[in-house]
């Protein structure tokens, strides 16, 4: 258990039943109930979304095999999200997603299509932002602040970066933080199946400190209007990161990677709707991992069911993708409906003034 953080049961039952249409009408009946608790409750300090990097991304994947476009890769673009937050009194910062992006490049999938696109066309058509390091100062923290590291899931995840290595080689980044790691998916990543081992860095926690790790299991409110609930299907210990902020509520995960993925049948995206009329479907499922794909819809469907309505257009959710489809002439046809791109909400505290990044912070994330 984390301390600090509550226990919620309201989904233990639902998830343990086995049948999968009963387990979709149970999650959503319970979701029901954490959603009132959420929106109900106290509302964090502060939202902010840290741009990290833009990467190609099959089409077929990220839209389910859906879209009619020619287009075979979309423009996505990755986020780490900063949250400030009160847990029983005390000021806490998290960091959701705060992926190396160089150790990503080791990706399995990634590399090979680095690979296949010739490595000066790779860097022409993705984007790397400021180091995390530097975002934060130019919001007043340093890394000494940050409380908690978690990951909607691991996923071309390198951790020796972010934790630091047992022998001393790699510094830990965040010296402060506590990793909270799904139990499931750390100890999958110790053995992967044959559909799991092109999306994880196969030594990404080889050798790294894990005396600051706690391993989670199940759901819990971390502080004031923060929420880690599993969301599991894309992978084993997927979850998805929920805030209470003065817009409504939000969720954050990489089960879709756009709005339409969790408003098929409102998309202009030629495809989406017609698929899911046809098929009658609420979702459609960011798709490069088969193994759990019922268990991925009714996730969605759970997150769909506890945040709320884009107030501009209603039709969708506020579920912001960690890894959002952001609109590209080399994807012509394949712009999302209504693009999120940022949470902002509330005025951080700021622990320390606003400064420039030490010149000793390294220019890489």
């Amino acid at each position: 258990m984390i301390p600090g953080a509550e226990r919620i049961a309201d989904l233990d039952l639902a998830w343990a039943e086995t049948r999968h249409g009963a387990q979709l009408r149970a999650v959503r009946r319970a979701a029901e109930r954490v959603r009132d608790r959420l929106a109900s409750g106290p509302r964090c300090i502060a939202v902010r979304t840290l741009p990290l990097t833009t990467l190609v991304y099959p089409t077929r994947y990220a839209f389910w095999a859906a879209a009619f476009a020619p287009a075979p890769f979309v423009t996505l673009t990755h986020r780490c999200v900063l949250v400030q937050f009160f847990q029983q009194g005390e000021l806490r910062h998290l960091l959701f997603n705060p992926t190396d992006i160089d150790g990503a490049r080791a990706t399995p999938f990634f590399a090979r299509l680095i690979e296949q696109l010739g490595q000066t066309t790779a860097d022409l058509v993705t984007k790397r932002f400021d180091p995390l390091e530097h975002q934060l100062a130019r919001l007043g923290l340093a890394p000494e602040d940050i409380d908690y590291l978690a990951f909607d899931h691991f996923h071309t995840q390198d951790l020796r970066g972010l934790l630091g290595t047992t022998d001393g080689a790699r510094p830990r980044r965040f010296p402060n933080a506590k990793l909270l790691a799904p139990k499931s998916e750390w100890e999958d990543w110790d053995d992967l199946h044959p559909l799991q081992r092109a999306w994880f860095v196969r030594d990404g926690k080889l050798g790294a400190r894990t005396d600051d790790v706690i391993l989670t299991a199940g759901d819990f409110a971390l502080g004031d209007g923060v929420m880690l609930l599993r969301t599991p299907g894309h992978t084993s210990g997927n979850q998805t990161l929920f805030l209470a902020t003065e817009s409504g509520v939000w969720g954050i995960s990489e089960n879709g990677t756009s709005a339409d993925n969790w408003s098929p049948l409102e998309s202009r995206i030629r495809g989406l709707s017609f698929m899911c009329k046809k098929q009658d479907l609420d979702v459609v499922l960011n798709a490069n991992t088969p193994e759990l794909g019922a268990v991925q819809y009714t996730s969605m469907v759970l997150e769909r069911t506890i945040v709320d309505r884009v107030r501009r257009a209603p039709a969708f959710v506020q579920m912001f993708p960690s890894s959002e489809v952001t609109p590209s002439l080399l994807a012509p046809g394949l712009t999302p409906t209504i693009v999120h791109g940022a949470i902002t909400h509330g005025e951080l505290s700021r622990p320390r003034p606003a400064t420039s990044p030490s010149p000793h912070v390294q220019a890489s994330a």
